[in-house]
């Protein structure tokens, strides 16, 4: 029985701001769901931990969408601001501080930042050719643009990478480029931008990526970029911009992505304000306290390069940890709003405890930055096994017995100290996973616990104890345990189920179900009458959710503006002979292997067996599928292509798949289908 405390620790924790431009969905809420947890579990062991976000509320887009709603840009952060904040808290994400970069405080720190760094000479200008909206008035980002791509020809590709081939180039490379917001040729304009010089920071940067601040996956991913060297950041915008101007530099706003992650530090001081806490004591080199920030791995260049510079580089210590996770899929492949699958946190809680979601997660996540899976059907398993089917079926089954025959007060005697000794003990190996971020194996142990729980209660059967006459005390003792164990298993679960855990608490007439509560036996203890702390996930409930989600992509579409210029037109392409058709061999493949492409945001590797032959093809399709969903499935590749060589190898062949505004889906053969079979 361990009965040493850990020492008292000062902890700062952030997420990622959201993007003050849309609704909370599935995929966000993974990661404030770990961080939740992980945070809970740290004032759960009475550390001082402090939890902040806020809405990243800057950018080209927001001022975009607020001019089409006929609003301010203020007006915009201000109401998302409230629809995140209100998800959030319907599924248990507990901010200490939620607040946004689009505040003085953010405005302070990026100025100071921003001032310490070009004081120090880390800031540089010079001009640059960019495309300019001569309708808008505006310089375009990359995803503002389309064309044909330079490469394949395929049209209606942005202006930085070709969806369909994998290339990537420049605007300018572009053939017939367009503007996606007005639908004009774009002309190319010089302007002058302003630098933040990552390179001058490649040792800094590199001495403390090797000291365990990213996981052993994202140090590997960050030294590819150490390998191809760094370039200096373009932290500028041109005017106009919904930000903050640049000091001295009239018309010239700092880029969303520079005070985004200084957002952090603009919340952290808010919170000071109001708690009365010592900003500097968390931020200045040589700081006890521990800062950590939980992010996505497809921001971790931003995260784990460019803030530790800038932070290094004004003068400011660096984060103790940036923990990286990876995506969510469902039902093994990339949310579809088409399909029901892209899910809204909003439409999640209308229809579904939150804490199933929460346990779900917690009981799949790992320390690792590999994708996560929401399979719908082990999903509703899981969760009606694992916390009804257990956990509160300890409490069910043995409330009644002390409200019958103890008067609603639990025995004084322990009927078994060893193994409430080997319960609270487990404690200590849990409190590590939880620590380690291994919420999965957490779990695995406190199901494990939960299963042993049972088996002592069925074996013992209380209730036909009960029938005998002269044991009354026997089946007391015996479901005060079982009462006792329950209360061991909440205090493990209280960070996961927070709402199932204060049902419990109430239940047990408890003060608190922190990690140390649990090491007294709760004896000559009276309780409350027990009531139903969870109830089953209902298949329908799940149904009616895909189908409010299909709803909610329906609504969308109405609210969308009809498109606009040349982008609107989708001509179908010149005729061919049925000869030239004839001669494209479609074949019947299965997908031994799938890998993602290093450097390649669209592509997955594919080995395809063509019963006997192996050809290797990369598919633009990683953004619809995680890999390990394909291994084993058919699909209809053309198989006299010629072989193509891209920079990642040769691709020897295609697969067929279809596509619309909603995503990419590969063609499946019928269920008899063999690899290598002739598709006529």
């Amino acid at each position: 029985m361990s009965n040493v405390a850990p020492a008292k620790r000062k902890i700062l924790v952030t997420s990622a701001l959201p993007y003050a431009n849309g609704a909370i969905h599935l995929g966000h809420l993974l990661e404030y769901i770990q961080t939740d947890i992980w945070v809970r579990f740290q004032k759960s062991r009475g550390h001082e931990c402090h939890y902040v976000c806020a809405d990243d509320a800057h950018g080209t887009a927001i001022m975009l969408r607020a001019e089409q709603e006929g609003i301010s840009s203020q007006a915009l952060i201000d109401r998302v601001s409230q629809e995140h904040q209100q998800d959030f808290a319907r599924f248990a994400v507990a901010f200490d501080n939620y607040h946004s970069t689009h505040s003085a405080e953010n405005q302070q720190f990026s100025e100071l930042i921003y001032t310490r760094l070009r004081d120090k000479g880390h800031i540089a200008t010079r001009d640059i050719e960019q495309m300019y909206d001569p309708v808008k008035g505006l310089f375009l980002a990359d995803r503002f643009i389309k064309g044909t791509c330079p490469k394949c020809k395929v049209e209606d590709q942005y202006g930085d990478n070709c969806e369909a081939c994998g290339a990537t180039y420049t605007p300018a490379e572009l053939i017939d480029p367009v503007s996606a917001i007005s639908g004009a040729t774009p002309e190319v304009r010089s302007s002058t931008h302003y630098f933040f010089k990552l390179p001058d920071f490649a040792t800094f940067l590199e001495a403390w990526i090797n000291d365990d601040h990213v996981q052993p996956q994202i140090r590997n991913k960050l030294m590819e970029w150490f390998e191809s060297g760094f370039n200096e950041w373009d932290i500028s915008r041109d005017a106009p911009y919904f930000g903050f101007e640049i000091p001295d530099a009239p018309g010239k706003y700092f880029y969303v992505w520079l005070d985004a992650p200084i957002g952090y530090l603009a919340s952290f001081k808010n919170l000071c304000e109001r708690e009365g806490l010592d900003f500097d004591s968390y931020w200045q080199p040589g700081s006890d306290a521990e800062i950590y920030h939980f992010i996505g791995k497809d921001i971790v260049y931003f995260h784990a390069l460019f803030w530790p510079a800038m932070l290094h580089g004004a003068g400011l210590r660096t984060p103790t940890a940036v923990n990286c996770h990876g995506f969510v899929t469902v039902n093994g492949a990339k949310m579809s709003k088409s399909r029901g699958t892209f899910i809204k946190a909003a439409t999640y809680a209308d229809h579904l405890n939150p804490e199933y979601l929460r346990y779900y997660f917690a009981a799949k996540l790992t320390s690792r930055v590999d994708d996560l899976d929401l399979n719908l059907e082990d999903f509703a398993l899981r969760v009606n096994s694992d916390l009804v089917g257990k956990v509160v079926n300890i409490a069910s089954r043995c409330a009644g017995f002390v409200k019958k025959l103890g008067d609603g007060r639990l025995s004084s005697h322990c009927a078994e100290p060893d193994m409430l000794a080997r319960f609270i003990e487990a404690g200590d190996e849990i409190a590590e996973h939880f620590e380690n971020r291994e919420f999965g194996r957490a779990m695995r142990l406190v199901m494990e616990l939960a299963d042993e729980a049972n088996t002592y209660i069925a074996d013992k059967a209380p209730w036909a104890l009960a029938k005998e006459g002269g044991r009354d005390q026997d089946v007391l003792d015996i479901c005060s345990m079982g009462i006792n164990l329950f209360r061991q298993l909440m205090v493990y679960l209280a960070p996961v189920v927070p709402q199932m855990a204060e049902d419990a608490r109430a239940f047990l007439m408890i003060d608190s179900l922190d990690w140390d509560s649990r090491q007294t036996w709760l004896g000559d203890h009276a309780i409350m009458k027990f009531k139903p702390l969870m109830t089953r996930v209902e298949s329908d409930r799940i149904a009616a959710m895909i189908e409010a989600s299909k709803e909610d992509l329906v609504e969308e579409k109405k609210l969308k503006e009809a498109p606009k210029g040349p982008l609107a037109e989708q001509p179908i392409a010149d005729e061919i002979a049925f000869d030239d058709f004839a001669k494209v061999d479609l074949r019947i493949a299965r997908i031994a292997k799938a890998e993602y492409v290093d450097g390649a945001d669209k592509l997955l590797k594919l080995t395809l067996d063509l019963g006997g032959e192996s050809r290797q093809v990369f598919a633009g399709i990683r953004k619809a599928y995680a890999p390990e969903a394909l291994e084993g499935k058919l699909t209809v590749m053309v198989a006299n292509l010629a072989p193509r060589k891209m920079r990642f190898g040769v691709s020897e062949g295609m697969v067929l798949a279809a596509g619309n505004a909603e995503g990419i889906y590969l063609l499946e053969p019928h269920s008899g289908a063999q690899p290598g079979e002739r598709v006529s």
